[in-house]
């Protein structure tokens, strides 16, 4: 079956728009989900490979930030090389890490005295252009210096992830500040996915997606990454909730 000739039109229109904004600079490939109905809602079929994602707890998260932690670990996980964690609290634990794919031997750790220290570490990870992925941890991100990291992620085809931390639930406000990330996004932990037996499923999350370059908001139920770092759809969510076998219907009647 054809294309249809507008939709066509209106992917053409878009990939002139992220021309644009890129300054004219050819894409530097993507990173893709590989969950279909994710994937295609993205501008490029995927999270841009040049270019700094900025990702944040959503509720109580906000704090403690274990999901955007293991969402960011997820997406590093799946690109090739090493990766640069920056932290400036020495509370990383590489075991969780480890379960969302992103094995111990590839991540460097870099501790540094304060948050000013940690971007420019950042911003020369990104410009070295031998990583992976360049993670960082901070509560604040200036419009200045999201610029800079977005344009050190464009000039070495290296992922920047920026993970917003914050000591107290009210200056989670600050992620509201506009940044030049690529995309934004908000996890948000939810009830495990539910097993047949008595026991803890696979962990869930809320994902938003709250700001894409050339693209639209987007909300999402997704599992917890899997030992290679892939996310997924809930069955019941992609298929509708299992109904219970025909012995527990005759049971219950």
């Amino acid at each position: 079956m054809l294309a249809d000739p507008s939709h066509r039109a209106f992917e053409a229109l878009r990939a002139e728009i992220a021309k644009i904004e890129a300054g004219g600079r050819a894409g530097k490939g993507v990173l893709a989900f590989g969950i279909p109905e994710l994937d295609r809602r993205l501008p490029a079929g995927g999270l841009p490979l040049g270019a700094l994602h900025e990702v944040a707890g959503g509720g109580a998260g906000a704090v403690d930030c274990a999901s955007s932690a293991l969402f960011a670990a997820s997406l590093a996980a799946r690109t090739q090389g090493q990766v640069l964690w920056c932290i400036t609290r020495p509370d990383l634990f590489a075991p969780a890490l480890f379960q969302a794919g992103l094995a111990p031997e590839r991540v460097i750790y870099l501790e540094a005295g304060d948050e000013k220290t940690l971007l420019a570490c950042c911003e020369e990870g990104l410009r070295h252009g031998g990583l992976g992925a360049v993670v960082g941890e901070v509560s604040r991100l200036s419009s200045t210096a999201s610029r800079r990291l977005q344009l050190a992620a464009e000039s070495a085809s290296t992922m920047g992830i920026i993970v917003r931390r914050w000591r107290r639930q009210q200056d989670a406000a600050d992620f509201g500040q506009p940044t030049a990330a690529t995309t934004r996004w908000r996890v948000s932990p939810l009830p495990s996915s539910p097993l047949p037996t008595p026991g803890v499923g696979r962990a869930r999350w809320f994902v938003e997606l709250i700001r894409c370059r050339a693209g639209e908001r987007l909300e999402f139920e997704l599992e917890a990454p899997d030992a290679a770092g892939r996310l997924a759809l809930p069955a019941d969510v992609a298929y509708g909730p299992v109904s219970a076998p025909s012995w527990e219907r005759r049971a219950a009647g």
